[in-house]
């Protein structure tokens, strides 16, 4: 599944094509490319999913503490997030890459991917799939293209 969301936001999204609304014609194209029939149907309610996250402000495992807010991960998050992608979106809060919201869209959309292997490159295409499709987040989309596309290799000194 997440090959085929990878492939949508490279093909339609990323680079601005125009993006297909009617899913028959969108899933005869992903069949072609490839991808089986109940993954494609996996990836779209992902995407749809995501947009309806836009909707809605109730988040009730959520302790904020004036503009701040702290998380507490579930077991099965931890499992899924290690602590390098957990230290990871801290870090993108902690240089406003990420607010509250956005960063429980992020584990919400990471949660639903439905695999066992997850990686910090992963992670990094699912914040990126997340801000691009939230409206007033064109920074952050932005701050975070150039962390994941300038890294350096190497050590910085």
């Amino acid at each position: 599944m997440f090959d085929i969301l990878m492939y949508l936001f490279e093909n339609y999204i990323h680079s601005e094509a125009e993006v297909m609304v009617d899913h028959d014609v969108l899933t005869d194209e992903l069949t072609r490319a490839g991808f089986h029939q109940d993954e494609i149907y996996k990836a779209l309610n992902w995407l749809e999913k995501l947009s309806a996250l836009q909707d809605t402000d109730a988040y009730p495992y959520l302790t904020r503490v004036g503009n701040k807010s702290f998380r507490i991960y579930t077991e099965d998050e931890m499992q899924l997030l290690d602590t390098e992608s957990r230290g990871f979106i801290l870090f993108l809060e902690q240089v406003n890459v990420l607010d509250f919201t956005t960063r429980e869209m992020v584990i919400d959309r990471v949660m639903e991917l439905d695999t066992k292997h997850f990686s910090m490159d992963d992670l990094k295409w699912v914040i990126l799939m997340v801000l691009f499709n939230v409206p007033g987040q064109e920074n952050a989309y932005s701050q975070m293209e150039d962390l994941i596309f300038d890294e350096q290799e190497g050590p910085l000194h």
